[in-house]
């Protein structure tokens, strides 16, 4: 009896194209979420999470407050451009600062900085790609190992909204 209750199981996983994760066919990615607390970055398509990366942040903790302070931003942005970097492989530009972001620095009398990527890690023949992805390293930007980071180059397109939480 119970070889035909999982004889019924398995027909109807089948039938029904049960997965255990969403599948990308298709899949337009709205939004890419980044919770520095948690050093993840989501894909997410109408509001569901596709799939979760592990990221490497800024040195410093907290929201960026001025150029050079190792910090990683907080807010809401733009993917806008991208290109293959040298030092990082893959790189999408962040649109790094906002309104708020000049506002504030401008209040400040600082620089608010700039150039901030989600990109890749340095091929180094000194440290392995896994030294890299075990700290926070950058100087305020968002790193993933290099086959996420081409993964995330095909799924995600310029103009796609990027959120960095706390």
């Amino acid at each position: 009896m119970r070889w035909l209750l999982a004889i019924f199981c398995i027909t109807f996983a089948a039938l029904t194209h049960a997965t255990a994760a969403p599948a990308f066919d298709d899949t337009f990615i709205d939004k890419v979420l980044v919770i520095k607390s948690e050093r993840q970055l989501h894909l997410i398509s109408r509001g569901t999470t596709m799939k979760s990366y592990r990221v490497s942040l800024g040195k410093q903790p907290g929201p960026k407050e001025r150029e050079g302070d190792q910090r990683t931003p907080e807010g809401f942005y733009w993917i806008d451009w991208r290109k293959n970097s040298d030092k990082y492989n893959l790189a999408m530009h962040i649109s790094y600062p906002n309104a708020k972001d000049l506002a504030r620095a401008s209040s400040e009398g600082v620089r608010p900085g700039s150039m901030i990527m989600l990109h890749g890690t340095p091929l180094d023949e000194e440290y392995p790609e896994w030294f890299f992805h075990t700290l926070n390293w950058t100087e305020g930007c968002i790193a993933l190992k290099n086959d996420d980071m081409r993964e995330i180059w095909n799924l995600v397109k310029n103009g796609t909204l990027i959120e960095i939480r706390p």
